[in-house]
This record gives structure tokens, C-alpha cells and sequence, in this order.
């Protein structure tokens, strides 16, 4: 299997002065980062199904909030 120059120079670049703790201590962020990221998603599905919910329920409009 071959990678490709672009490839190698970009995890060169990445990893190039890294001990291998630190790429481990890397990807864990990075996966911890791509869950909490996951579960933000899901949660503001959530929260706009209940806005949806809530305001059909209450035969209104949801305001628009002022961010």
C-alpha cells in the first residue's frame, strides 16, 4: 500500500514533531471532539422539534430570538 506525497507531507506536518503519547493524546481529542459534536447535533434537532411542538400546541408562532 502507497500513500501519496501530498499525504505523507500533510501527516508530516501534523504529526512531524509529535511523540507518539501526544498523536494518541491527539486522536482521542479529536474523537471526543467529533461526539460532542454528534450530540450538539442531535440536541438541536431536539430542541427545534419541541419549539415546533410547543408552538403548534399553543397555536402560535415560535418568536424570533434576538442572538
Amino acid at each position: 500500500m502507497e500513500i501519496s506525497k501530498a499525504t505523507f507531507c500533510n501527516w508530516k506536518s501534523r504529526y512531524g514533531g509529535m511523540e507518539a503519547s501526544d498523536v494518541k493524546w491527539m486522536k482521542d481529542l479529536e474523537e471526543e471532539n467529533a461526539s460532542l459534536k454528534r450530540m450538539f447535533a442531535n440536541l438541536s434537532m431536539d430542541h427545534e422539534i419541541l419549539k415546533e411542538v410547543i408552538s403548534k400546541k399553543a397555536g402560535i408562532l415560535p418568536a424570533k430570538r434576538a442572538d
